[in-house]
């Protein structure tokens, strides 16, 4: 783990600050097109390498996996030879170009791919054309109105991601008018019904502050919890602030703990901040000055000012400041 300035992006979409509502943000997705569904990627529409008796192996799909791409790539393009309208065989060609995955990189080139597989009603390609139109790249000029569209048309088809998107331009409004927080709220709860966990963070926070939705904080625990389950450090911040107070969910101060833990370990300054202060009451952890200037140390380098843990790591002991510095020299290893 190594301190950063801010943990401000967790995948497509919105960035947490501190408990409370957060700010869009967009970036492009660099995951594997092909594997099990995450918050930013849903798996396209292309057979799995099947069981015993079942349709033949899809070879291209089988080498991406793997990673061997240039074999992907020509089994991509040797089924395109034989059926010039196999649009998954062109989004895992623009997935390829993309990423510059054994070929040189070249959005402009897979943005034709998209859209090509798009026009054939491919899911995931609509879905990766619309983020490279919402990003823009050299030779590919950002278009927003164009991504929403394309955003619109995968999640038609029930696209994760694409829903979860279109809830995060509903926030934004901008150009498409003010914020919609009632449309967000149904496109991030439909996103987190398809499997998008960053969706079930946003309708949790929708739930908890009453916006687009009526206030229902023991609804918004729900969410929060699965997407702390699933690893969403801003869910887990969330969730964990709320398990604490005891706030929707029994108070728990030692899962709390856990939880803050865990989204420290993954250099959010929220919970390094909180989890100092846990350590210095001894709350839901054992009473721990070191411990506890240690993660302030974090905060503190990733901007997070606290005048109270400053005033009371002050005075650390030579022996106190020796650990601190070997244990932070240990975290910043892994």
């Amino acid at each position: 783990m190594k301190p950063q300035a801010l943990v401000r992006n967790f995948g497509l979409g919105l960035v947490v600050w501190a408990a409370g509502w957060a700010v869009p943000a967009y970036s492009q997705t660099h995951s594997p097109p092909f594997e099990t569904p995450s918050a930013t990627m849903v798996a396209p529409d292309l057979q799995a390498v099947p069981d015993l008796g079942g349709p033949p192996p899809d070879l291209a799909f089988g080498a991406y996996q793997r990673g061997n791409f240039m074999t992907a790539f020509g089994e991509a393009s040797k089924r395109l030879a034989k059926n010039p309208k196999d649009a998954a065989a062109m989004t895992l060609i623009g997935e390829i170009y993309r990423d510059g995955l054994a070929v040189r990189q070249d959005v402009a080139e897979a943005v034709h791919w998209y859209r090509l597989a798009s026009g054939l009603g491919d899911r995931q390609a609509a879905f990766q054309l619309g983020v490279v139109l919402l990003d823009g790249a050299p030779a590919v000029p950002k278009d927003h109105v164009a991504a929403k569209a394309q955003f619109e048309k995968a999640a038609a088809s029930g696209h994760a991601g694409a829903l979860y998107n279109l809830g995060v331009l509903a926030i934004e409004g901008g150009e498409y008018g003010a914020p919609d927080f009632a449309k967000a709220a149904d496109y991030f709860k439909r996103a987190a019904l398809a499997g998008d966990d960053n969706g079930a963070y946003s309708y949790g926070v929708l739930l908890r502050q009453g916006r687009g939705v009526p206030l229902d904080i023991g609804e918004s625990a729900h969410w929060l919890k699965r997407a702390a389950d699933a690893g969403i450090i801003a869910g887990q911040v969330e969730y964990a602030i709320m398990l604490f107070n005891g706030v929707g969910v029994d108070r728990n101060e030692s899962e709390a703990a856990k939880i803050f833990q865990k989204a420290a370990a993954h250099d959010n300054p929220i919970a390094q901040n909180r989890l100092a202060h846990l350590y210095l009451g001894g709350r839901g952890v054992p009473r721990d000055l070191v411990q506890a200037a240690l993660w302030h140390s974090f905060a503190k380098a990733a901007g997070l000012v606290d005048a109270e843990l400053d005033a009371a790591t002050a005075h650390l002991t030579a022996e106190q400041i020796t650990q601190v510095r070997a244990l932070a020299q240990r975290q910043t290893e892994f």
